[in-house]
């Protein structure tokens, strides 16, 4: 949702993370030749780079195919994000039964940081979430149900400072314009919930609504996603659903902070 200051080209660090990226990006077996045509960095750098990501974790060096391959290091960061992201179980649990009443994908989203991002999915092959939707990786907000419901819970002011202008369109339906946008989030602040329809991915469909901390303050989002040749049929009972998600999990989420 946010454009980033990128690094400066000048530093060692900026480096190794564009070797990084040219290694996730070509696979195993990428050789330093290729990674240094590709960077435009000299063959010597591209080494001394290479020597250092392989000694911290981040790459391997294959024998077969020959070349290099992201490091374990990474996965484990991985899965070190999804757990800090996570939700407690007892809210895992709520979400799976949504997903089981309301016959769709459920998800939860949190705004961590300058980003709205997918803290849990509970999903099934008949019922599959938009494969943009992973755990532990931002979401595109003004194009997903739940993340409309965060950002129409910020004040204009961080409204603003989080909302790319243009917005990216996923999809032809997706909403581009900002007063749009805005105006919509106004309808969500109105409803209690928020609906998406072919804008994240086309033929899919879903609706959310807030989790709200004791204070009233929105936490998190609970959103379903089911088939768009569903939705106008089935509108009714996936708000009861996710309304009843929400509120459930802000009692579960309530409990636990009184709890220490």
């Amino acid at each position: 949702m946010t454009t980033r200051t990128p690094l400066t080209a000048e530093t060692s660090v900026w480096r190794a993370l564009r070797v990084v990226e040219v290694v996730a990006e070509v696979g195993d077996g990428v050789t330093p030749k290729a990674i240094a045509r590709r960077l435009n960095f000299t063959l010597p750098t591209t080494y001394r780079l290479l020597a250092t990501l392989v000694d911290e974790g981040y790459l391997v060096r294959l024998p077969e195919p020959r070349g290099y391959g992201l490091g374990y290091r990474i996965g484990e960061l991985a899965r070190r994000l999804v757990d800090q992201v996570t939700v407690p179980a007892s809210v895992r649990g709520i979400l799976h039964d949504v997903h089981r009443v309301a016959e769709g994908a459920a998800y939860y989203l949190v705004l961590r940081g300058a980003d709205v991002v997918v803290a849990h999915l509970d999903e099934c092959p008949a019922h599959p979430a938009p494969a943009a939707l992973r755990v532990g990786e931002p979401a595109a907000a003004h194009a997903t149900a739940a993340g409309k419901v965060l950002l129409a819970a910020l004040d204009r002011r961080r409204l603003t400072a989080l909302v790319a202008d243009p917005l990216p369109p996923l999809t032809p339906r997706t909403v581009v314009d900002r007063a749009e946008l805005y105006g919509e989030l106004e309808r969500v602040r109105e409803v209690g919930v928020a609906v998406e329809l072919g804008e994240l991915q086309l033929g899919r469909a879903g609706m959310a609504a807030p989790v709200r901390g004791p204070d009233g303050v929105v936490t998190g989002a609970l959103g379903i996603s089911v088939r768009g040749t569903d939705f106008a049929l089935r509108r009714a009972g996936l708000e009861r659903a996710v309304r009843d998600g929400a509120n459930r999990a802000a009692c579960v989420l309530t409990e636990r902070a009184a709890a220490g």
